[in-house]
């Protein structure tokens, strides 16, 4: 474990939305991908670190379905690195004995990018160090729509329907509801993340951008986490 601090409580379930890589760039003079592959080399730290703590799930928002309206040049970069992750990197989550899961759409997703995610998902599947799950095209409204479509070609009848069905039918459903969201680059807005799971979450605001974001400020978060009391509306 990089940190020796004796932290009293994790979160279960810690989602980031990793906020910040293009003012990254643009204030340290890189490119807009430059910024994008450096806010990968922070996940991996910050996953593996945050897994190593206690941590058993941990969500990052790393393409949004808003996030197509972008310029095409950073799509395309975005793409790319995400292809070289789940090709290249899985190896070293897979070394850690984690899972990698990927949730959102595939609607628009490239053939490779899809028999990408496919392989490192089943090459990690077994993995029970932590998992990570990437939320890629995702939007919590859409995922909501989603699971409501699946449940309506069931047959299910409208007195039938729960929120443990809707549950059911989320996107990886066995992933559990979310205890921690952080959002750095000073934003204070979720952003469509999580929308069924974070209704109980604790929200945390960063100023820092995310390749910016260190060990130090993740126990910080665990440590402020940790002094919160949760009580589910009771």
């Amino acid at each position: 474990m990089s940190s020796e601090k004796v932290i009293s409580a994790v979160p279960n379930h810690l989602g980031f939305i990793v906020d910040g890589n293009r003012r990254w760039a643009k204030l340290n003079g890189k490119s807009v991908a430059e910024g994008h592959r450096q806010g990968y080399e922070t996940l991996k730290k910050t996953s593996l670190s945050a897994l190593e703590h206690g941590v058993k799930y941990l969500t990052a928002y790393v393409f949004s379905t808003e996030n197509w309206q972008r310029d095409p040049k950073e799509i395309d970069d975005i793409m790319k690195i995400l292809g070289w992750v789940l090709k290249n990197e899985v190896k070293v989550f897979h070394k850690k004995n984690v899972r990698i899961r990927v949730a959102g759409s595939r609607n628009k997703l490239a053939l490779s990018l899809i028999v990408a995610i496919d392989a490192a998902e089943e090459l990690t599947k077994n993995n029970i160090a932590g998992t990570l799950l990437l939320c890629l095209d995702y939007g919590g409204q859409q995922e909501i729509v989603e699971a409501v479509k699946s449940i309506v070609k069931s047959g299910v009848s409208a007195n039938e329907v729960t929120t443990e069905m809707i549950s059911n039918h989320i996107y990886s459903p066995d992933v559990p509801p979310l205890d921690l969201i952080i959002r750095t680059s000073g934003e204070k807005r979720l952003s469509n993340f999580m929308t069924w799971r974070s209704v109980y979450s604790e929200l945390m605001f960063i100023d820092k951008l995310w390749p910016d974001f260190s060990e130090q400020d993740l126990v910080a978060a665990f440590d402020n986490y940790a002094s919160r009391h949760r009580r589910f509306g009771k």
